[in-house]
């Protein structure tokens, strides 16, 4: 059964280097080099100060066995001048690596962040499922992996930096112990580092076999937080619906199950972690008195003064901490390497996406082609199921297309495929070089934010002035709405449906398009309504061509054309 935390794992070591090296030789390498430089610099120091701090141990002790005040002043004087270099160097080294610690999550952040929301790869990865909570593995384990990582690495580098350091002091200060067995005298050089290196062998070991859960667990941990957290969300997205089906008791059911998963498991978690706390409490308990019990003998025997023993204590306590790394730093080490692990999936998955390239609709561009024109355009769903099989179709600039069809038969999957973003369809689509289009689809999207960017949306807040803005609102029977440009809202929450899809209709007539693609984009309209929005965009958009899925017959007089699809067939008029 393989380790679930084999860190030191030759292909797991590569990848979280390939997922680290990056920053190092970026733009940011100069200021990331000289933070880390920095504090590393500044460890190497307090590890000379503590090396200073057992030499003054043993004096100041040596001091109190001789009475001698003359030397018991001045040491105290020593040890504030170095207890006050000490918190210097502590806290500057803390405070660099936590500044070293956040550039380097904004730079991965970025760059995440950049690369899942470019070529609409976040819409792929919700298709294929292929990595759940894509905003876990961004704002948490981005964060755990760089804090973890440079407190892993600084942590080692101070345990076999001190490792070096202090075993020297412990094996001349602890000297030789002699011991008659059976006659034969056996004398151990050393002694009291054998003793610590035994002692810290087996608490790793103990440590390891006490821990193995915790890597699974606390992977586990999170996806079910994250659902849960996912859970609370869309309930709280879809309140007004929710209240009507009067579905509370419902959805209280859920989230109690959602709950406790996340309980069963933390209980898990929970039960394997107080084991191993148990554990590693006792070992540091044991440990400060452990070097006095091995040196006692020596001491009382008079081979050896109390400021030697206080030093020997002190050292072995030193090269027990550092060869101890793996046990305190177990829990740490379990949790960066599930976080690692889950970073590691969304990484692949993202160049997944990102290597296998524009899925979907070979899409081309043409010069002096008024038209929009599809060659063998076939369209499956994910389950492979063929919803519109290998159809030629064309749309002129300035057609009036109207797309009907029963409910499930795929119209809208027809809509996805058209703008590039549907990756289950085969066939050639040719758009005009310098078509503009936009697609508003029945639900629309409503940003948090102030209301001009709601309006302007896709555009920037700022592509257009106010008044055009407010014009725009008052076309689509919003006017009220117009005082509230600045207010900062979720507005999928504020607006109702109908509300939603008519400020949608403001953006086409703000954004001018030449191609305007609306899926069902006013079916939340009563009858009247949607009739003023369609003359609406006939009076203000006169030159843009209009294609549209509707089930009212109503919408057909806008159209001059009929499209339906059936049964994988489009029949074109």
């Amino acid at each position: 059964m393989s380790d679930p935390i084999a860190i030191g794992s030759e292909r797991f070591l590569m990848r979280a280097w390939r997922l680290a090296c990056p920053y190092w030789a970026s733009e940011e390498r100069s200021r990331a080099w000289l933070l880390l430089l920095s504090s590393v610099g500044l460890t190497l120091f307090m590890v000379w100060i503590d090396v200073l701090f057992n030499t003054w141990q043993k004096d100041f002790y040596n001091a109190l066995e001789e009475k001698n005040e003359t030397d018991f002043w001045a040491l105290l004087g020593w040890f504030c001048l170095l207890a006050a270099i000490m918190i210097t160097a502590a806290v500057y080294q803390q405070y660099l690596q936590r500044m070293l610690e956040m550039r380097w999550r904004a730079w991965l952040t970025s760059r995440y962040t950049s690369t899942w929301l470019s070529g609409n790869t976040f819409y792929r990865l919700e298709l294929d499922r292929s990595t759940d909570n894509p905003d876990q593995r961004i704002a948490e384990d981005i964060r755990t992996f760089t804090s973890g990582l440079l407190n892993l690495s600084l942590g080692l580098l101070n345990a076999v930096v001190t490792l070096v350091s202090f075993i020297g002091i412990l094996w001349i200060a602890s000297g030789p112990l002699s011991a008659a067995i059976g006659g034969v005298t056996i004398t151990i050089p050393g002694y009291m580092v054998w003793a610590a290196l035994l002692y810290a062998a087996a608490g790793s070991a103990i440590t390891w076999m006490l821990g193995r859960p915790l890597v699974r667990l606390s992977n586990e941990q999170q996806a079910r937080e994250a659902d849960f957290r996912f859970g609370l969300m869309r309930l709280r997205e879809n309140a007004e619906g929710i209240a009507l089906y009067r579905g509370s008791e419902v959805e209280r059911v859920a989230s109690q199950q959602r709950f406790g998963q996340v309980l069963h498991n933390w209980w898990s978690l929970i039960r394997t972690t107080k084991r191993l706390r148990f554990f590693t409490i006792s070992y540091a308990q044991v440990a400060i008195v452990f070097p006095f019990w091995v040196a006692a003998g020596r001491f009382f025997a008079g081979q050896m003064t109390l400021g030697q023993l206080m030093q020997i204590s002190s050292a072995f306590d030193k090269v027990r901490e550092s060869l101890s790394w793996f046990v305190t730093t177990y829990a740490e080490l379990a949790d960066w390497k599930a976080s690692v692990d889950r970073l590691l999936s969304f990484h692949d998955a993202v160049q997944a996406r990102t290597a296998h390239g524009e899925a979907g609709l070979a899409i081309g561009t043409t010069d002096g082609d008024a038209a929009i024109s599809g060659c063998a355009v076939t369209i499956r769903m994910p389950d492979g199921r063929v919803v519109m099989a290998s159809t030629d179709f064309t749309i002129a600039r300035g057609d009036r297309v109207l797309l009907t069809g029963a409910s499930g038969s795929g119209k809208s999957t027809f809509f996805r495929a058209l703008s590039g973003i549907w990756p289950f369809a085969s066939g050639t689509l040719r758009v005009p070089s310098d078509a503009r289009l936009l697609f508003l689809p029945q639900k629309p999207y409503m940003p948090i934010g102030s209301l001009r960017a709601a309006v302007a949306y896709p555009e920037p807040p700022d592509r257009f002035d106010d008044s055009a803005i407010v014009t725009a609102l008052g076309l689509v029977q919003l006017t009220p709405l117009a005082g509230a440009l600045g207010a900062e809202r979720n507005w999928a929450l504020e607006l109702s449906p109908g509300e939603q899809q008519r400020l949608a209709i403001a953006r086409a007539l703000l954004c001018r398009p030449d191609w305007l693609f609306l899926d069902e984009a006013t079916a939340s309209l009563d009858e009247a309504i949607e009739r003023q929005m369609y003359e609406l965009l006939e009076a203000k958009l006169p030159d843009t061509t209009l294609v549209s899925i509707a089930h009212r017959p109503q919408v057909a007089r806008f159209h001059q054309r009929h499209w339906h699809l059936e049964s994988a067939t489009l029949q074109i008029d």
